[in-house]
């Protein structure tokens, strides 16, 4: 099994709810009511997207695998909490947000110059991950098969997509070098 089964329920009513299964069988979920149900589904694709492409495994979805659950991102104090891969996906996430609601694709050197802002902004050691064009298409690549995929799927049904934490099959000296 892998380490999470990542479920995205469109409902009936324009609504969406992800639900995460956990390798051990237990689960974290979330309802998407409202603008939130439009909303956060390709949000959360684009964070599948992002941290499969980057093998970014203490962002969101491996901090849901490693027992995180989803109200665990919200609230006062959470920002203190999540580790810093995870607020560098939720940067990279943010700007492809950004780029699909304006239609105009950046560039890796604006995102890296975004980055480097944030954890400036947020006061946080700096960090030697600088994303690439290639990986940029990469993203944008996955992205489009997911949203196709979900575009696609008919409310009442529910795309699943296995997520795999890549630390488990690589050295810690490959992770380092990413900077992450």
């Amino acid at each position: 099994m892998p380490d999470l089964i990542v479920r995205i329920k469109k409902k009936t009513n324009g609504e969406a709810a992800l639900s995460c299964l956990r390798a051990d069988g237990s689960t974290t979920w979330q309802r998407q009511e409202g603008q939130l149900g439009r909303f956060f589904p390709l949000h959360d694709l684009t964070h599948f997207a992002v941290e499969t492409t980057l093998g970014l495994d203490d962002a969101f979805y491996g901090l849901l695998a490693s027992g995180w659950d989803i109200s665990d991102f919200g609230g006062s104090g959470a920002r203190r909490r999540i580790p810093d891969e995870a607020l560098l996906s939720e940067v990279i996430v943010g700007r492809f947000d950004l780029e699909r609601m304006m239609g105009e694709p950046g560039s890796a050197d604006d995102l890296n110059a975004l980055i480097v802002e944030q954890v400036a902004d947020d006061r946080l050691p700096p960090t030697t991950f600088r994303i690439t064009e290639p990986q940029m298409m990469a993203i944008r690549q996955r992205r489009a098969e997911l949203f196709a995929l979900w575009n696609a799927l008919p409310p009442g049904d529910a795309l699943v997509l296995p997520f795999e934490r890549l630390s488990r099959h690589r050295t810690s000296d490959t992770k380092s070098a990413m900077g992450a």
